[in-house]
């Protein structure tokens, strides 16, 4: 029976998750497996790993093979590096003291290259975040610029229009004056005409 370490997919649509399984070759996708060694949710940003590694590396040594992305999951987390180290310990080129010194420096590195891009991704974030709000800011500068404008705009014109109510009613006294003294003398005239008649 060949035993393949691949990924057995749950989740729901559109949002999968899957487990990290050793599984005999001929069973479904998701049916059947022999052990679940671990889990991976690539729906977070870095992708979410959870895997036992000494199992992982176990099934290794009794010939699992490992699929496409169940070989590149288990290389990001180190079983490869670990079945790697235990084979070069069996052939007695290094001491399992040095294959764990390795193991852990390979180990610490990563989780510093890990923990720098989760830095960068919240940095990014947090730099678009406050890309957003000055430009929103700006927005709302110029909205308030635009209503003070209008504003005085609207004065402007209430002003005008006053004084231009002012000025026709001044000119429209003065004509009123002007056509008064007229209307006066044409009387008198009227007046006089009669006396000289009678």
């Amino acid at each position: 029976m060949s035993v393949k370490i691949r990924l057995q997919r749950h989740g729901k649509k559109g949002k999968p998750f899957y487990w990290i399984v050793a599984a005999d070759a001929r069973s479904k996708r998701d049916g059947k497996f022999l052990e679940k060694l671990g889990t991976y949710n690539p729906n977070t940003n870095p992708a979410t790993i959870d895997l036992n590694l000494d199992q992982a590396v176990q099934w290794l040594h009794n010939g699992a093979q490992p699929t496409d992305t169940a070989r590149a999951i288990l290389s990001y987390k180190g079983a490869l590096l670990k079945h790697h180290l235990d084979g070069g310990v069996r052939k007695g080129a290094l001491t399992q003291e040095q294959a764990d010194a390795k193991l852990a420096a390979w180990l610490d590195e990563k989780a510093g290259k890990v923990t720098a891009k989760k830095d960068g991704l919240a940095k990014s974030k947090e730099e678009a975040k406050a890309k957003a709000l000055k430009a929103e800011k700006e927005v709302n500068e110029k909205r308030a610029n635009a209503a003070t404008e209008a504003a005085k705009a609207e004065e402007a014109e209430a002003v005008a229009e006053e004084t231009v109510e002012e000025t026709t009613e001044e000119v429209v006294v003065e004509v009123a004056n002007e056509e008064i003294p007229a209307t006066e003398e044409a009387p008198a005239a009227e007046e006089t005409s009669e006396e000289t008649e009678a």
